[in-house]
């Protein structure tokens, strides 16, 4: 089977990996783009990984979306790999695919990616989020401008309808300002 990021080839396959810190949300919009894919029947994976410490230490996610079951839920070489802040842009850039996609979140990290052979954006991911309401929604800026880049993951719509599920009780006061962010990220892509 041939693994290619869009449509229209023999099968749709997208390895994704979402980097940062405890607290930043990278698990939850990784679990979103997941729910998101399963509510338009794609096959999905998602292989969450903290660090030692849960606030604060590293935090990240392999998540795969693909029309056709998935043999190995595993993102050596992602497709697309969305980062967070320096750690995890220093660390995670080197495995991006060639010809793939690196969101990073200029708000945070000062030094621009130095890869040629792939495609990078830039995103001020907590500034976006801030003037949606909450920096706490830079995760959904970065979620935004992934869909974005790469519709063939996961539709806005769906992404939209899963935010409550995927949100804890206890969080889903902040999904106002999550839609705003959401869009933020759509608009700034």
């Amino acid at each position: 089977m041939s693994r290619s990021t869009v449509t229209g080839g023999d099968a749709m396959y997208v390895g994704i990996f979402f980097a940062g810190f405890g607290g930043q949300g990278i698990i939850l919009a990784g679990r979103m783009v997941c729910l998101a894919a399963m509510g338009e029947g794609k096959h999905v994976s998602h292989i969450p990984s903290y660090g030692a410490e849960m606030r604060g230490g590293t935090a990240n996610c392999s998540v795969v979306v693909s029309d056709e079951e998935i043999g190995s839920p595993l993102v050596p070489r992602p497709d697309v790999c969305v980062v967070m802040n320096t750690p995890s842009l220093l660390k995670f850039q080197p495995i991006v695919k060639p010809g793939g996609l690196l969101i990073w979140n200029e708000s945070l990290i000062h030094s621009a990616p130095e890869r040629t052979d792939i495609e990078i954006l830039a995103v001020r991911a907590n500034d976006i989020a801030e003037a949606a309401g909450s920096y706490r929604s830079a995760n959904m800026v970065m979620l935004g401008a992934l869909i974005k880049r790469r519709p063939s993951v996961a539709s806005m719509n769906a992404v939209l309808a899963v935010l409550n599920e995927a949100v804890s009780a206890r969080h889903r006061e902040l999904n106002q300002v999550n839609r705003k962010a959401l869009a933020g990220g759509y608009e700034a892509a």
